[in-house]
């Protein structure tokens, strides 16, 4: 990520606490009890797998969780504004995430997001 990327991503999302994968593991093996080295692989495995199917033009479609899906982006023209010239952006696709109603609908009733939210304001 960028410079102009990090700033406009903090603009978005201020100060919200984060999660890594570190952290998702350590919670799976918690609440599994299996051991962490076990759950890496699995955790590294499916990322893996997400990102094979999908650079091989599959969707997936995970039910009560999401769909992570490719999208077409049009061809189209944008200005370099420094050079003044016009570049041609080809036609392309981009990894997305669309969630499941539950998985939204989770979030909008979570208490703890709403107060995070007006701390936030």
């Amino acid at each position: 990520m960028n410079e102009a990327q990090a700033t406009k991503f903090a603009l978005l999302v201020p100060n919200l606490p984060t999660v890594t994968k570190a952290d998702i593991i350590n919670q799976i093996a918690e609440k599994t009890g299996i051991d962490k080295a076990d759950v890496t692989a699995s955790v590294e495995a499916f990322f893996n797998i997400v990102k094979t199917n999908m650079s091989n033009g599959h969707n997936i479609y995970v039910r009560g969780f999401g769909s992570f899906i490719n999208k077409k982006r049009k061809k189209k023209i944008a200005r370099n504004i420094s050079r003044n010239t016009a570049i041609v952006i080809d036609e392309h696709y981009i990894p997305s995430f669309k969630p499941a109603k539950i998985f939204i609908n989770k979030i909008k009733n979570s208490e703890k997001v709403k107060s995070l939210a007006e701390k936030q304001a």
